[in-house]
């Protein structure tokens, strides 16, 4: 496995060094005005975006999410299409994506990895392919220059999350609770338990994902972590507004954090 530091995580490292917090969002690919929501967040703040590339049966995805998916299938959306968009969005910033591993398996490990680096796509986050299962994956994406960033369930044993982060590249996705994605009235204690055993294993860069519902809640994540992932109140502003919401709440949230 190469151990080379790659794009993603290099802007998050030089940022975490420069002592900012690292905002994340998260935004559905194909949804109506996603791409201007990219351009709205990298604006306000925003270090990087993961850009969801919608599946018909989204395990991890709660009801958000899944309507955005959902609407943006129905309105066309594919791999494809999508990656082809990406190759017009240059916001200056690192740009992932997240995407189930039946659409990496259709396309082929090789052709994928390939697809995401000419679309500009510097990492890949896939929450349904097991860390045992993600050799050929994982050297296809390395070979190609694609990060692999790896997710770690607060359920996790301590003997297992070393062997996650050794394979991880970018940032370790701490999964702040059991569960789909989705708003929620409180972050929950798990998420900055599992925050802080992985803080203690690790200087790769540390976000909490998954029920991180608001500033306020970023704040909080962010007492122990390097950052946020946040998914479900980006797209609420999208669905029911447009981008310029959401620039408006990556700013809200930007503020926040930078005050932990």
């Amino acid at each position: 496995m190469s151990t080379d530091i790659g794009t993603l995580e290099t802007y998050l490292r030089k940022k975490r060094s420069e002592g900012h917090k690292l905002v994340v969002p998260y935004i559905t690919g194909g949804f109506k005005g996603w791409t201007d929501a990219i351009r709205a967040a990298a604006a306000n703040g925003a270090d990087a975006i993961e850009i969801g590339i919608p599946f018909s049966d989204p395990v991890m995805d709660g009801p958000t999410i899944q309507h955005a998916s959902e609407s943006a299938l129905r309105n066309g959306a594919t791999p494809i299409s999508i990656l082809h968009e990406l190759r017009s969005v240059d916001v200056g910033i690192p740009l992932a994506v997240m995407c189930y591993y039946n659409t990496v398996h259709h396309a082929g490990h090789e052709r994928f990895a390939n697809s995401l680096h000419e679309a500009g796509v510097c990492a890949a986050i896939v929450p349904d392919l097991p860390l045992e299962e993600s050799g050929l994956w994982c050297a296809a994406a390395d070979t190609s220059g694609v990060e692999t960033v790896m997710l770690a369930a607060p359920t996790a044993p301590d003997e297992r999350l070393p062997r996650i982060i050794e394979r991880c590249k970018g940032f370790v996705y701490a999964v702040g609770l059991l569960g789909v994605t989705g708003e929620r009235d409180t972050l929950a204690s798990s998420a900055l338990t599992l925050a802080k055993r992985l803080k203690a294993l690790t200087d790769v860069p540390v976000l909490i994902g998954v029920g991180v519902s608001n500033a306020q809640q970023a704040a909080e994540a962010c007492t122990i972590a390097d950052g946020v992932v946040q998914g479900a109140s980006v797209m609420r502003r999208l669905i029911e507004e447009d981008a310029d919401a959401v620039g408006d709440y990556i700013a809200e949230v930007r503020k926040a954090v930078d005050q932990c």
